[in-house]
């Protein structure tokens, strides 16, 4: 057999040559496409150019798997830009701020447009601030700029059934919000000047990266949600559209003709209790949890 496919090449070495060619490619095309397919971030793929599609989902309780595709979409040189779907009633104080950070590195990069979904209030517009131009639909629900502080007493209940607390604690803040005593006026400023910062930290972010005088936002930063028309109105946001008009507007300001490829992600995964607490509705919020008895939250 060797000797045959020998003499064949002898016989035939321009042809013998293409056949050569021809495997080459194959086996390329063959890699190429087992690597988009178990690596869609995988590329370039022939040199065509691609647009990212960043979803953030839901209440935002951590940003590690968001903050990875980021880093993903940001290292890819077929991307040259991406379109942030939010669609987040918001969420935990410091995980907002995390994704807010990693995709204004990524707008520092390579053009980045956000459009929002049905919701993208409080943490999620906190998040929509990093990238620019911000589109809604007219009415999407946005805005609701504020910190909110939840604390659940049962002392009433306590004391009925009998039930009393007893604490060791290092300090006398230490225990505050326990759900089985009453706020002291300490504990009460203590919480307030913590709200107050976080709030503050809010306002200064989303009046630097909308160019927007700070006064202006603290005076809408009541915590008040307002449609996608409203918020355009007052400067939280540029534009009036829907998703498809958001993406034809950043495929023109990057000067893409004909198809270019979505690249979406990260991929929505859920497990069966979460899945089944969603249908029912009593899925938990998205809470920094700075104690076991109280928590903070952006959220709408």
């Amino acid at each position: 057999m060797q000797n045959n496919r020998l003499h064949f090449s002898q016989k035939h070495p321009l042809l013998f040559g293409f056949f050569l060619i021809f495997t080459a490619v194959a086996l390329l095309v063959g890699a190429m496409a087992f690597f988009h397919f178990f690596r869609p971030d995988f590329g370039p793929w022939f040199g065509t150019s691609r647009i990212g599609m960043l979803h953030i989902r839901g209440t935002i309780t951590e940003s590690r798997r968001v903050n990875d595709w980021i880093g993903r979409l940001r290292r890819d040189d077929s991307v040259k830009g991406v379109l942030v779907r939010i669609n987040s009633p918001g969420g935990s104080v410091a995980p907002s701020q995390e994704v807010f950070q990693a995709v204004q590195d990524l707008a520092a990069v390579k053009p980045v447009s956000v459009s929002m979904g049905a919701v993208a209030a409080s943490g999620g517009y906190y998040v929509a601030c990093a990238g620019s131009p911000i589109w809604a639909n007219p009415g999407t629900l946005t805005g609701s700029i504020g910190v909110k502080l939840q604390l659940t007493s049962f002392k009433d209940l306590a004391d009925k059934l009998g039930i009393r607390e007893q604490s060791v604690t290092s300090g006398p803040l230490k225990n505050a919000g326990s759900p089985l005593a009453p706020l002291t006026s300490e504990q009460q400023t203590y919480f307030q000047d913590l709200v107050n910062d976080l709030h503050d930290q809010f306002v200064s972010d989303v009046a630097e990266a909308r160019g927007l005088d700070r006064e202006a936002v603290l005076d809408l930063a009541d915590g008040r949600a307002m449609s996608g028309r409203q918020a355009q109105q007052v400067g939280l946001v540029d534009r009036i559209g829907s998703r498809e008009q958001a993406l034809m507007e950043l495929k023109d300001r990057l000067g893409l003709d004909g198809d270019v490829e979505l690249v979406e992600g990260p991929e929505l995964k859920k497990s069966l209790l979460s899945r089944v607490l969603g249908m029912a509705g009593v899925l938990p919020g998205s809470d920094i949890r700075l104690g076991p008895q109280w928590t903070l939250r952006y959220e709408q």
